[in-house]
């Protein structure tokens, strides 16, 4: 699945910022480099919005587009910020043979909220993600990491107005 930048303004702050910088300062002339800065430039900021993405490609001296293409490769990357409500629906084998794809229909259609995004009030997040290991309760998602399983699409509306 693509991973979609969100719409949800950047709130970086200068601490984060000189951690970055000291991070990519020590790396930057080590080979394979890239690699350990991003995954320490997420540690700081939680993701790696656009505006981060931008200054390692500066510090290191690289293109926008390398960087940005190698946080879109690997999974281990966020994109966009967690939302103080963050849905995960499984989209592994299990779950998407018995519906998930559309207990992900029904959350999109509710919120409002394209998969892999972040509503711009920060409020809801949207994920689709690989197997979580509750295959016996397929199809399951995760919402702030407690698991719903054996949902159908009629359950999407009950269980989000929880979290309103």
């Amino acid at each position: 699945m693509k991973k979609a930048l969100t719409t949800v303004m950047f709130r970086g702050t200068k601490a984060q910022e000189e951690k970055l910088y000291a991070v990519i300062d020590e790396l930057k002339d080590t080979p394979g480099a890239l690699m350990p800065i991003l995954q320490q430039a997420q540690e700081i900021y939680g993701y790696l919005p656009l505006e981060v993405q931008r200054m390692i490609a500066l510090r290191m001296g690289i293109s926008v587009e390398e960087v940005y293409g190698v946080s879109t490769f690997y999974s281990q990357f966020v994109l966009n910020p967690k939302g103080e409500v963050a849905i995960a629906v499984c989209l592994g084998t299990a779950c998407y043979v018995k519906g998930s794809g559309a207990l992900l229909d029904k959350i999109t259609e509710i919120l409002g909220l394209p998969v892999c995004s972040t509503s711009p009030d920060g409020k809801y997040s949207l994920e689709a993600t690989r197997c979580i290991g509750a295959c016996g309760l397929a199809p399951v998602l995760t919402i702030n990491n407690e698991v719903y399983g054996r949902l159908v699409p009629a359950d999407m509306p009950a269980i989000l107005d929880k979290y309103k």
